[in-house]
């Protein structure tokens, strides 16, 4: 039996600790959990130690963010011999035959080279309907798959191609940690998923969804709910760390001087000023992008010391 090591990051997860470790304990499939607390401040410690104790918990001297966290729980696995790494929100659960049933693909699969991640589907907290963000991932695939007339003509396959899912459920092999690497530190939280996903697509590998394994993400089921984050920027420096596009100076310049000087010219001064802060800010990153581009265009363990 292949060993798989199931990576959480906590932070104030207090809520859902109960219900996601104790589905560890019911997995068909026998696991091991590594834990890494950004720094809770609601008890999620002393809980998980005290009522979870076959957990290997790591207290992070600061919150590294989601990335940097994860890391470092799969330098760890990889350490010790994970064959399979499954990366899983804290508010997060699985059912019993959920590993179980994303294995059976694995095994079946023809060319297991080509697998970068494996994903379960993505229901929400009331387990009655799909996660609403997993849902238009699948509608958004229509033109690679048919899972929905399938699902509705009852002719379901093992599994479908898609082109993202996020992280809080990812099944990796060992061999994806092994040519794509980890999550890149450039982000803190938010969008290291989408720069990972480019990766797997970069080194031709691919996303799979099983539809029989499901498992359970009690995310806020809210479209609105990264509002607060700048999403011009993140969609830029998204653009620019994708090692399949050319990305220099001349690109960040093109992307900004041009609208600076169209909105004077308009005398819309503060829109100037406010594009010439985010090209200020782009800027001061140059170096630091292009740097993680040399890093992960290489078919390595990017972002990971797997030595021991």
């Amino acid at each position: 039996m292949p060993t798989t090591y199931i990576i959480i990051v906590t932070y104030n997860a207090m809520k859902w600790a109960e219900k996601c470790f104790t589905s560890l304990r019911h997995s068909s499939v026998s696991v091991n959990c590594i834990v890494i607390d950004n720094g809770s401040a609601d008890g999620t410690q002393e809980y998980i130690k005290t009522n979870f104790p076959e957990v290997d918990f790591i207290q992070a001297e600061k919150n590294l963010g989601f990335g940097k966290a994860n890391n470092i729980g799969i330098e760890k696995a990889y350490q010790e011999g994970a064959d399979f790494f499954y990366l899983m929100n804290q508010d997060a659960w699985l059912y019993q035959d959920s590993l179980e049933k994303l294995l059976e693909v694995y095994t079946h699969y023809q060319n297991k080279e080509e697998i970068g991640i494996l994903s379960p589907m993505h229901v929400d907290g009331t387990e009655e309907r799909l996660d609403v963000f997993f849902e238009r991932y699948l509608a958004r695939n229509t033109h690679i798959n048919r899972l929905f007339s399938d699902t509705f003509y009852k002719k379901l396959k093992e599994y479908y191609e898609i082109d993202f899912v996020n992280a809080a459920h990812w099944f990796l092999p060992r061999k994806t940690i092994e040519e794509v690497g980890g999550f890149n530190p450039y982000f803190f939280h938010y969008s290291e998923d989408y720069e990972y996903v480019q990766r797997i697509m970069y080194f031709n590998k691919k996303i799979l969804i099983c539809p029989k394994s499901l498992v359970v993400h009690d995310g806020k089921q809210d479209f609105n709910k990264t509002s607060h984050i700048n999403a011009r920027r993140v969609q830029r420096e998204q653009r620019y760390l994708n090692p399949k596009f050319d990305f220099n100076k001349e690109i960040l310049n093109k992307d900004f001087l041009p609208d600076i000087a169209k909105q004077i010219l308009k005398l819309q001064f503060s829109n100037a000023s406010d594009t010439f802060k985010e090209y200020q800010y782009q800027s001061k990153r140059y170096e630091e992008i292009t740097n993680s581009r040399e890093i992960l265009k290489n078919k390595n363990a990017a972002f990971l010391n797997l030595s021991k």
